[in-house]
């Protein structure tokens, strides 16, 4: 009988003590195993000690996947699992809205690996088909994508790229695998930062790759001689993050839900960015692939309003860097997440000087609000 996602996020992939019989994992600190002629004895850097090899198994059943690999970083799972099926000579095609350290990875570093890429509106079916070639490889796409949460269609660019004989990968850190799962919907091979939801704590660095075991030996193939493999202390964190998963998801949604309607209704706003409000034009898209619209909003501040005032006048909620913990945070996409890009590029994206990325937490939605009307009061 299939296990529930709260006992798939407690004890999937947990690591037997067989010693002591304690209720958690314990955590193994080797470097060195004994050798007993297998090939696949464990090896930190094989990505495959037992805290590496189980914490796989619970993100590859969170995914519906066969397997996965867990990284150091997010883009060195984007990197990675990127350049397993890309080679010189290929073409890659990406949506135009994603994150900006992806888009930096590609801009500064495919032309030296011989690599041509596009990005196009990719729910706009004559932009893909107006660059792919014989020579496309890969469509990658980032659903809801980071800042402004554009909700791509899953199936439709799956179904394009199926009859194009061309690979799909997802990066569904956004969403999470509680609210949407791209393999369900025909994408071949996923990717998170777990450093952000799946991590959940603010205290860990982390990234994922999920797929078929016959993708993922591609995968593992270029990820032992990258050598981005991630120290078992932080695996064995992440393990413990991931068993309050889904209950984390599912209050950030909620909360998010009520944050932008709340942002929706105000005075110093000009428009929210959410997927979950009837306003967003890819509402029903987005209610028809995901289970939930996730914890992650962003919003245009009134040009009347200070944006540094607006920052400081917040209390409770933080601008910090990145995303997906239990607390609230805030930020500038202008001038964090894509202050790489040029400012063409930003504009292009509808990334302005006003735009706040709002990563909603796990607090009392009356406390949020309240510190949110304080901050606007103090930005004019």
């Amino acid at each position: 009988m299939p296990k529930g996602i709260n006992t798939i996020c407690v004890h999937t992939g947990e690591v037997e003590d067989k010693v002591y019989g304690g209720a958690i994992s314990p955590l193994y600190l080797s470097t060195a195993y004994a050798y007993d002629g297998l090939e696949k004895a464990p090896y930190p850097r094989y990505f495959n000690s037992p805290n590496q090899h189980q914490l796989g198994e619970k993100i590859a059943a969170l995914e519906h996947a066969e397997s996965a690999l867990i990284f150091g970083s997010g883009m060195a799972a984007i990197t990675t699992a990127m350049l397993s099926v890309l080679k010189s000579g290929d073409h890659v095609i990406l949506q135009n809205q994603i994150y900006g350290g992806t888009r930096n990875f590609i801009m500064e570093e495919c032309q030296h690996y011989g690599i041509a890429f596009d990005f196009v509106d990719i729910n706009i079916t004559s932009e893909l088909e107006s660059v792919v070639t014989s020579k496309t490889k890969l469509i990658y796409l980032e659903t809801p994508s980071n800042p402004l949460l554009e909700i791509t269609d899953i199936e439709a660019i799956t179904k394009f790229a199926k009859a194009h004989n061309i690979l799909t990968m997802a990066d569904n850190t956004f969403a999470s695998p509680i609210n949407q799962r791209p393999l369900d919907h025909g994408v071949d091979i996923v990717i998170h930062s777990a450093t952000k939801y799946l991590g959940g704590h603010s205290d860990i660095t982390a990234g994922a790759v999920a797929s078929t075991n016959e993708l993922m030996d591609k995968v593992f193939s270029k990820a032992k001689n990258f050598g981005g493999s991630l120290a078992d202390q932080t695996v064995w964190l992440l393990e413990r993050s991931m068993k309050t998963l889904n209950l984390r998801i599912k209050q950030q949604t909620s909360n998010a839900q009520l944050i932008a309607e709340f942002l929706e209704a105000s005075e110093y706003v000009d428009h929210v960015y959410y997927p979950g409000l009837l306003s967003h034009p890819q509402h029903e898209l987005a209610k028809s692939q995901m289970h939930g619209f996730g914890g992650m909003l962003s919003f245009d501040l009134n040009a009347k309003c200070d944006l540094g005032k607006f920052f400081a006048g917040l209390s409770l909620i933080q601008n910090v860097l990145s995303l997906g913990g239990v607390e609230s945070t805030v930020l500038s996409p202008e001038k964090t997440s894509h202050s790489l890009l040029s400012p063409e590029d930003r504009k292009a994206q509808g990334i302005n000087s006003n735009l706040v990325r709002f990563s909603v937490g796990i607090e009392d939605i009356e406390d949020l609000k309240t510190d949110l009307e304080t901050a606007f009061a103090l930005s004019l």
